[in-house]
C-alpha cells in the first residue's frame, strides 16, 4: 500500500492546524512524526485515518482519492495515548473485537488473537478484565487490538507517553521488532527526540502545523536543515551561540574563539549561529585542540542513566549531557571542553551551513 498526502491544510475555527503538508508513505516502512505539543501530529494522523477531513488537499491511497472516505471504510488501525479498552470484556475479547465486527470466522479470530497476544506477552492474561491489568498491560492490549487487524495503515499517537520509564523501554524494543515484521505503513508520533532516534526508520519533523524536514532519521539528526529542526530534534536543547567569523577564527559571543580548521575552514567572514549539542560538551579533554571553558555548576539533573549539567558562561545559559549518574554540587567549579569539529554552523537565515565533521573521533 502507498499513501500520499497532497497539499493538506486543516483549519478549525479560523486556526490553522496544518499548512501545505505533502508526504509520501510506502508499505513496509516506519515513519516517526516528531514535534512539540501542538505541532500538528495528531491532526495529521486523524486526517490519514479518515477521522477528520482536510480543509484543502487530498489523501490518496493506492492511487485512489480517499479524502472523503470515512474511517469505517478504510483499512486502518490507530493506537492512542490513553488505554482505550472495553472494561466489560476480557483481554481476549478486546483484542478480538475488530475481527468480530469485520465478520472474521471464529477459528481465524482465535488463531490471530493468540498470535498477536504472544507477540505482546499477553497470553497469560487473555481471560482477565482491563481493571485487573497494570497500565503497561492495558496499553499492550490496546496495541494488540490494533495489530490484530493487520491493517495496511497503522497509526500510533504517542502510545507510550503515559507509561513509566522501564515499561516504555520494554515496549519500545518490542514494537520495533513487531514493526519490522509488518508490510504495512507504520506512523508513530512522539515529542521526544531520543525516542525518535531509538525507533529509527524515517522521520518527519513538524513545527506549528508545517513539515520542516523529512528523511532517514539518523541523516536528519546529523544534518538538521534549520535551527528550528535542530531545536526540535535535540533533548536537552541544543546550545546556540552567535559567532563573528573573520579570516582566521570564529569569535563566539561567550568570549571563546575557535580556529577555522576542519569543517570550519573556508567559512566566509560574517555573522553565524553556532550550535553545540549538549553531549558535545565534555568534562574531560578529548584532543589537544579542545577549547576549555572554566565555569561553575548551576544545576545538575539526573535523567535515567544520564546527567544534565547546567552552567553559565558570560551571561549565557548552557547545558552539558554526561553519560552515567554523576554527582555535582551547585557552585562547583568545572572545566567544560568543546571540540571545534563538533560544532554546527547556521547562517543568518538560520539555515544549515556546515555539519560537524564526520572525521571527528568519538
Amino acid at each position: 500500500m502507498g499513501l500520499q498526502l497532497d497539499s493538506i491544510d486543516r483549519i478549525v475555527d479560523g486556526e490553522t492546524h496544518l499548512k501545505d503538508v505533502s508526504l509520501n508513505f510506502e508499505s513496509g516502512q516506519r515513519y516517526v512524526l516528531l514535534g512539540r505539543t501542538q505541532a500538528g501530529k495528531t491532526s495529521l494522523l486523524r486526517i490519514m485515518a479518515g477521522l477528520d477531513r482536510p480543509t484543502r488537499g487530498k489523501v490518496i491511497a493506492d492511487g485512489q482519492d480517499v479524502t472523503g472516505v470515512s474511517v469505517r471504510r478504510r483499512n486502518v488501525a490507530m493506537v492512542y495515548q490513553q488505554f482505550i479498552n472495553y472494561p466489560s470484556q476480557t483481554v481476549f475479547e478486546n483484542i478480538a473485537s475488530p475481527l468480530r465486527i469485520a465478520g472474521t470466522p471464529k477459528a481465524e479470530i482465535e488463531k490471530r488473537v493468540i498470535e498477536t497476544a504472544r507477540m505482546l506477552h499477553l497470553e497469560p492474561l487473555l481471560s482477565r478484565l482491563p481493571a485487573e491489568l497494570s497500565g503497561g498491560q492495558q496499553q499492550r492490549t490496546a496495541i494488540a487490538r490494533a495489530l490484530v487487524k493487520e491493517s495496511h495503515l497503522l497509526l500510533l499517537d504517542e502510545p507510550l507517553v503515559n507509561l513509566d520509564y522501564k515499561l516504555r523501554e520494554e515496549l519500545r524494543d518490542e514494537l520495533q521488532q513487531i514493526f519490522g515484521q509488518r508490510d504495512s505503513v507504520v506512523v508513530y508520533t512522539t515529542t521526544e527526540p531520543t525516542e525518535a532516534l531509538m525507533l529509527g526508520g524515517n522521520i518527519i519533523v513538524m513545527h506549528e502545523g508545517r513539515v520542516l524536514q523529512t528523511g532517514p532519521t539518523s541523516e536528519v539528526y546529523d544534518n538538521p536543515a534549520t535551527t528550528t529542526v535542530a531545536e526540535v530534534f535535540s533533548d536537552p536543547p541544543i546550545n546556540f551561540i552567535t559567532a563573528e567569523v573573520d579570516t582566521v577564527k570564529a569569535h563566539l559571543r561567550i568570549g571563546i574563539d575557535l580556529p577555522l580548521t576542519g569543517h570550519l575552514a573556508d567559512l566566509k567572514p560574517g555573522t553565524y549561529k553556532f550550535g553545540i549539542r549538549s553531549h558535545h560538551f565534555n568534562l574531560t579533554r578529548k584532543t589537544e585542540g579542545d577549547v576549555e571553558i572554566r565555569t561553575v555548576v548551576e544545576l545538575a539533573e539526573i535523567n535515567g542513566s544520564e546527567t544534565f549539567v547546567h552552567f553559565h558562561y558570560r551571561n549565557r545559559s548552557l547545558v552539558l549531557q554526561e553519560q552515567g549518574v554523576r554527582s555535582f554540587k551547585v557552585g562547583q567549579e568545572v572545566s567544560v571542553f568543546v571540540r571545534p569539529c563538533d560544532v554546527y554552523v547556521f547562517g543568518e537565515d538560520e539555515r544549515l551551513v556546515r555539519s560537524p565533521s564526520s572525521t571527528c573521533s568519538a
